[in-house]
């Protein structure tokens, strides 16, 4: 896909995204947001959130790792990757990235109406451990972390992979808040169990 290298949308089409087969990963990525954003009008009325100001520890990472992930910061800089894993293994990443965000719509349609990008209650909140609730307790984060992961090893940038990287630990720690949130909103005989038996994060994984 080519630009007039004097238009914005050189800019915003520029670095990874404007190189084949990298340019796969954005237009996966692309499709992703967009259908998440759509889906976010289906969901239950909330009854309870975590505060705005108490969610920095997770937020602040993540928007960090999602800057440095972007193809811009890296075209700013003027970085080059550190690798290049040619084409068919940046195919291969490119499938990895698609799996794990199949793997977050899998969960999120499974999860219904509880859904939420922000920690809460929803109305007749309940736990689920079904589906892809039984394999980890919080998919839509494992999914997310796989895809970024696969998606800054096709890239191969230090910025791309630190970026997964800060994405990753924002996941874990707005995994960690939530299941105190919903330990103390849901009830500990409820929750607990779940906890015990489930993995956080990674499948297969003895449950802490």
């Amino acid at each position: 896909m080519s630009h007039d290298a004097n238009s914005p949308l050189a800019f915003i089409w520029s670095g990874w995204t404007a190189t084949w087969p990298t340019e796969l990963l954005a237009l996966i990525w692309i499709a992703w947001l967009i259908s998440w954003a759509i889906g976010a009008f289906f969901s239950a009325r909330t009854e309870k959130h975590v505060r705005t100001w108490d969610s920095r520890a997770y937020r602040i990472p993540i928007l960090a790792g999602a800057i440095l992930l972007t193809p811009w910061t890296a075209e700013l800089l003027g970085e080059q990757p550190l690798w290049n894993p040619g084409n068919t293994a940046t195919y291969v990443l490119a499938v990895l990235t698609l799996a794990g965000t199949l793997f977050t719509w899998w969960a999120r349609i499974h999860l219904g109406r509880f859904w939420s990008n922000a920690i809460t209650r929803k109305e007749g909140h309940r736990v689920i451990d079904t589906g892809p609730y039984g394999l980890v307790r919080h998919p839509i984060y494992t999914g997310l972390i796989g895809a970024m992961s696969a998606t800054a090893i096709a890239v191969g940038t230090v910025t791309a992979v630190l970026g997964a990287f800060l994405i990753a630990i924002g996941l874990w720690q707005k995994a960690r808040m939530e299941e105190g949130f919903l330990t103390s909103e849901l009830g500990a005989d409820a929750y607990g169990p779940y906890c015990r038996r489930v993995p956080m994060l990674i499948p297969f994984l003895r449950p802490r």
